[in-house]
């Protein structure tokens, strides 16, 4: 029974429109990405984007680690997916570890958002995405400075502690996608 459920479902994806594609702005940044989407119908899209950066090349820190993923829900208004106006809605979950000047701040980042954007059509295949979306992130995570102890000023029963939760308002995705449609 299973396996005819698979069958059903990868024959369902396979008739599917499919796109892979990376953000030019955060690889320009040295944070390169991946965006896979997956056309569901006449007006709707399922989008992920994962974002990597890993090292001490990136402009105005010292280090900066970062792993996210962002999926998203999109809405095409044309009618015709990856073309023209749409709206996103998603979420975003990072892991992260940065030293800014002389401060660290590790842990992680749950948030949602929505987004707008626009896809131009540069060939049959190949297509050119700007976007910008808004959204709350809510963080926890370990915030000491670059000489501190950590281990020793925020250890409870051997565990050690997050001493900073909150949440922001910031921009969750901005930028330019070049993008290739595979099927």
């Amino acid at each position: 029974m299973t396996a005819v459920l698979l069958l059903g479902m990868a024959i369902t994806i396979r008739a599917q429109m499919f796109v892979v594609g990376t953000e030019a702005t955060s690889t320009l940044l040295m944070a390169p990405s991946l965006s896979l989407e997956l056309v569901t119908g006449n007006y709707t899209s399922l989008s992920l984007n994962g974002l990597w950066c890993g090292g001490s090349y990136v402009p105005m820190l010292k280090e900066a680690k970062v792993k996210a993923l962002q999926p998203e829900y999109r809405y095409w208004f044309s009618g015709r997916p990856i073309h023209g106006w749409f709206l996103g809605a998603g979420g975003i979950g990072a892991l992260y570890n940065i030293t800014h000047k002389s401060k660290v701040y590790d842990g992680y980042a749950l948030g949602i958002g929505a987004t707008y954007g626009y896809v131009w059509n540069l060939t049959r295949r190949l297509n050119v995405e700007v976007h910008s979306g808004f959204g709350v992130i809510m963080y926890n995570r370990k915030e000491y400075f670059l000489h501190d102890n950590y281990d020793v000023y925020y250890t409870q029963d051997g565990q050690q502690k997050s001493n900073s939760k909150g949440y922001y308002l910031l921009p969750t995705r901005l930028g330019v996608t070049v993008s290739y449609i595979l099927k």
